[in-house]
C-alpha cells in the first residue's frame, strides 16, 4: 500500500494515540463472525466512547428530572446540566447559546426550518415573519448531491407555497458546478440549502462562496453539516450561514439528539413549528404567545440525557483536537482513494487522488451489486454501507442505482483500511468479475 500523508500544517494522530483512543470504545473490542470488527460505517453512525455512555447512565441514576418545570433541587440540577450542554455545543460550532435548538436529529432540524417558513407564508408570525414568506415564482435552490433530508422538505415547501425548486448540478468529478451556481442564484432566489460535505462523494463544498452568492441577492442559507461537524473544524459564525443542522450520533454522541443552529435574529422572527408546553409565555383559550428562541422551538419534554451525552462527546472531540481528527480523516480518505484506484473494475465516486475529501469513499464495481459486496465484507467482519445512501437523485446522475461506502473516523487505523481493500479485491475474485 503506498504511503499517504496528511495535509501539510496539520498534525495528525499517531498510531499510538489511535490505539489508546480505540480502548475507549467498547464496541470496537467485539468480534463479528469470529473476527475482530473493522467498523467502516461511521458516516452512518459513529461508535460511542465509554465516557459518553457513562454520562447518560449517570444522569438517569442520579440526576433525572424534568427541565425548566420544577422548583426542586433535582429539577434545577437537571436544567443546569441541560443548558450547560447547550453552551458546550454552541462553543464547539462557533455559535451563541440562544442560537442552538435541540431537535431529535438533523432531519427534524431541517424540517423545522422548512415548515416554519411554510407557517410564515401562511400568515403566522406577524410582521417579523414577513421576511420568510414565499410566493409563486420565488425560488428555492438546492444541489444535486443533497441527502433526502435536505431535499424533500424543500420539495414539500415548494409544493405548499408555489415556489419553484431548482438545483445546482455536479461536475463529473463530483464537485459543484459553481458557474451554474452563479447563474442560478438570482433575485428570485429566496433560500439556498446545501450540504457542507457530501455523504456519498466526500467532497467539501465551498461554503463561504455559496453563502456570498446567496446573500448577494438577500437569500437565506441552510447548511447540512451532518458530515462536517464530526470531522472538520466548524465555525458557523465565521461561515456566515443563516441556519445549519447536524446530528449527535455521527459525532460520538447518542441517537435521538440533533442540533439546529439559527442566527438569533432569524430564530426570534421565525414562527414555531411544534407547539405545546414549555415554549410559551401566555396562553388563553383563543391564542398563545411564544418564548424567545431557542425555547420557542423546544415544545414538550426535552431530550435531556441525550443533550448532556452529546456535550460529553464534544468534550471528547475537543480533548483529541478537531484539527488533528480532520488531518487523520483526510489521510484515511486519501488512503482509501489510492487503494481503490489500484483495484481493476472499481470506480471511485467524487474527487480523485490528491483532491480534498473527508475520510470516506464511495465506489462502484463493474458487474457487482453493492449488496453482494457488503455481504462478502460482512463475512470478513468489515462493516460498510451499501445502497443509495438516501441520495437517489445523485446516484441517478452518476448512472448507478447503488454504491458501497467505506467511512472512517478518529478510531480507524491504516491497517483497517488496508484490510478492507484486500477483502474487496478478494470479493471481486470470488464473484468472478475482475476486469
Amino acid at each position: 500500500m503506498p504511503t499517504v500523508t496528511a495535509p501539510p500544517l496539520r498534525r495528525t494522530l499517531t498510531p499510538a494515540e489511535i490505539t489508546a483512543i480505540r480502548v475507549d470504545f467498547p464496541l470496537l473490542q467485539h468480534q463479528m463472525n469470529g473476527r475482530p470488527l473493522v467498523y467502516l460505517d461511521s458516516g452512518a453512525t459513529s461508535q460511542k466512547p465509554r465516557s459518553v455512555i457513562d454520562v447518560e447512565r449517570v444522569y438517569y441514576e442520579s440526576e433525572n428530572a424534568a427541565v425548566h418545570r420544577g422548583a426542586h433541587t433535582l429539577a434545577s440540577l437537571a436544567t443546569e446540566r441541560f443548558e450547560d450542554a447547550r453552551a458546550t455545543v454552541a462553543r464547539f460550532v462557533g455559535a451563541q447559546e440562544d442560537e442552538i435548538v435541540w431537535t431529535s436529529n438533523a432531519t427534524e432540524a431541517l424540517n423545522l426550518v422548512a415548515y416554519a417558513i411554510g407557517n410564515a407564508t401562511a400568515g403566522r408570525g406577524g410582521a417579523a415573519a414577513q421576511r420568510f414568506r414565499l410566493a409563486p415564482g420565488d425560488e428555492i435552490l438546492v444541489t444535486e448531491m443533497e441527502h433526502h433530508a435536505n431535499l424533500i422538505p424543500w420539495q414539500e415547501l415548494a409544493a405548499r407555497t408555489g415556489a419553484v425548486l431548482r438545483y445546482i448540478p455536479i461536475s463529473p468529478d463530483g464537485t459543484l458546478q459553481m458557474e451554474e451556481a452563479a447563474r442560478l442564484v438570482t433575485s428570485h432566489t429566496r433560500i439556498l440549502a446545501f450540504t457542507h460535505v457530501s455523504n456519498v462523494l466526500g467532497v467539501v463544498n465551498p461554503v463561504q462562496q455559496l453563502v456570498a452568492l446567496a446573500h448577494s441577492v438577500g437569500a437565506l442559507t441552510v447548511l447540512d453539516a451532518c458530515q462536517s461537524a464530526p470531522h472538520l473544524p466548524l465555525d458557523l459564525a465565521a461561515l456566515e450561514v443563516d441556519f445549519a443542522a447536524f446530528s449527535g450520533h455521527k459525532m460520538l454522541g447518542p441517537t435521538g439528539i440533533g442540533v439546529l443552529f439559527g442566527r438569533s435574529e432569524l430564530l426570534n422572527a421565525l414562527p414555531p413549528f411544534l407547539t405545546g408546553g414549555s415554549m410559551i409565555t401566555t396562553v388563553t383559550m383563543e391564542s398563545a404567545e411564544y418564548l424567545p428562541a431557542p425555547h420557542r422551538f423546544e415544545a414538550g419534554t426535552q431530550r435531556v440525557s441525550q443533550a448532556i451525552a452529546l456535550a460529553s462527546a464534544v468534550d471528547y472531540l475537543e480533548r483529541i483536537g478537531i484539527d488533528r481528527i480532520a488531518a487523520h480523516d483526510a489521510a484515511l480518505g486519501q488512503r482509501l482513494v489510492v487503494g481503490l484506484n489500484e483495484i481493476p473494475g472499481v470506480t471511485v465516486l467524487g474527487p480523485g487522488i490528491g483532491k480534498e475529501r473527508v475520510g470516506m469513499a464511495s465506489f462502484d464495481v463493474a458487474g457487482l451489486h453493492s449488496h453482494d459486496i457488503g455481504q462478502f465484507l460482512d463475512d470478513r467482519s468489515i462493516a460498510v454501507r451499501v445502497g443509495h445512501h438516501c441520495t437517489q437523485p445523485l446516484h441517478r446522475r452518476l448512472g448507478i442505482t447503488s454504491s458501497t461506502r467505506a467511512s472512517a473516523y478518529l478510531y480507524t487505523t491504516d491497517d483497517e483500511i488496508d484490510e478492507f481493500l484486500g477483502a474487496l479485491s478478494d470479493a471481486i475474485d470470488f464473484f468472478g468479475v475482475r476486469a
